[in-house]
């Protein structure tokens, strides 16, 4: 049996391999990307849980989505980014199969 190896493995000449333009454009931008649908265009971002801190109303089902929960923020990506709004990713899947949904009293 040959002894354990404890120190990594590296490639030589330390490069890495080349990125596609997919991957580059996500670390440069932050993972966020256009989406369209008969709604219109979205630029959209995904939240993991440990990056969520607090707690948000979505629009879609007017539920609250807690902290530490993973989510969609989405906006317009032409306007001021005053129309950002956090959906829970299933509500912001199914957007354009539900009617509007009023907050209860």
């Amino acid at each position: 049996m040959s002894p354990r190896r404890n120190s990594p493995r590296r490639r030589k000449g330390g490069r890495r391999p080349p990125e596609d333009e997919d991957a580059v454009f996500q670390r440069v931008t932050g993972a966020e990307r256009r989406e369209n649908g008969p709604d219109g265009e979205w630029a959209v971002r995904r939240i993991s849980g440990a990056a969520a801190t607090k707690a948000y109303r979505c629009p879609g089902c007017m539920q609250e989505i807690p902290p530490a929960m993973p989510h969609v923020v989405a906006w317009r990506p032409f306007g001021d980014g005053e129309d950002r709004r956090h959906w829970h990713s299933s509500c912001w899947e199914h957007r354009t199969r539900r009617g509007a949904r009023f907050p209860r009293r």
